[in-house]
């Protein structure tokens, strides 16, 4: 069947291909295998909806249910599983090798709300000049930053160069 739209979600009264289905009713109540006609008309007496639960067998399960009410249902829920969901941002922290301590602090403080947050931090250490002829001084630094968040996150990336800046990453335990 070209052209024809794929349908989202379980088939509905007439859409069931099955000859056979093993019904549940609106009460939770199994009724066995019997006929597609049947459960439709059984359905249609409730005044609700065939809906086919589970097609892993010979013989699909279906229940009676009010469709429309389920399928707002599965939208409410799946709006509800987005809300809680956290995604997991990369921050970064950008320091010289010459930091000053008042500076260097208030770049801590930063780096500490952000794993607070639940996010991931990159701390870069850029060099300039011939700042680039005392790597250690950096690494150091890097190191430093290490030793004092380890109490609140883990190294995911150990300091290394790339270019001319040292890059660590941090992500919160």
């Amino acid at each position: 069947m070209r052209g024809a739209p794929v349908k989202e979600g379980p088939r509905i009264n007439e859409g069931i291909i099955a000859r056979d289905v093993q019904l549940i009713d609106e009460a939770g109540e199994n009724h066995g295998t019997i006929s597609k006609r049947d459960a439709l008309a059984k359905a249609q007496e409730a005044g609700l909806d065939l809906v086919e639960i589970a097609v892993n067998g010979e013989i699909p399960v279906t229940k009676i249910m009010d469709f429309g009410k389920y399928k707002f249902q599965a939208q409410k829920k799946a709006a509800e599983a987005r809300k809680k969901q956290k995604t997991v941002e990369v921050k970064e922290i950008k320091l010289r090798p010459n930091i000053d301590t008042n500076d260097y602090n208030v770049k801590m403080r930063s780096i500490k709300k952000f794993f607070e947050e639940g996010d991931k931090v990159k701390v870069t250490l850029r060099f300039r000049g011939r700042e680039m002829a005392h790597q250690d001084i950096g690494m150091q630094l890097l190191q430093q930053v290490k030793e004092e968040t380890t109490a609140i996150a883990k190294v995911e990336l150990e300091p290394r160069l790339e270019g001319r800046q040292m890059i660590m990453v941090l992500a919160p335990r």
